[in-house]
């Protein structure tokens, strides 16, 4: 099975990178081979890792990583990264974003 990273992710990983290398350069490159590694890992056992509980329906899965967490779906031929982002962010808000009210 194959992983895709969806700009968002990659986006993500170059966030996280910039931010990480601000302070210590080193340990950011570091860091984000260990992300991607991760990423990549999912191919083998993609059903390893927990449904998002409120959007279990969708289909989208997370996997942490020290404070991270990878956000994931899982087709047919392939494992679609969606987002990889630091635990205490409001992640439903960027996964997720609200559909416009109905009035």
């Amino acid at each position: 099975m194959d992983v895709w990273l969806t700009d968002a992710a990659i986006a993500d990983l170059l966030s996280i990178g910039d931010w990480i290398a601000a302070d210590n350069p080193i340990q950011a490159t570091e860091f984000i081979e260990l992300l991607r590694k991760h990423c990549l890992q999912l191919a083998d056992f993609p059903l390893a890792f927990p449904l998002v509980p409120r959007f279990s329906a969708l289909g989208v899965r997370r996997r942490p990583v020290r404070d991270y967490l990878i956000f994931y779906r899982i087709h047919q031929d392939r494992v679609e990264v969606l987002h990889v982002l630091h635990g205490a962010r409001d992640y439903e808000s960027l996964l997720f974003p609200a559909a416009p009210s109905a009035q």
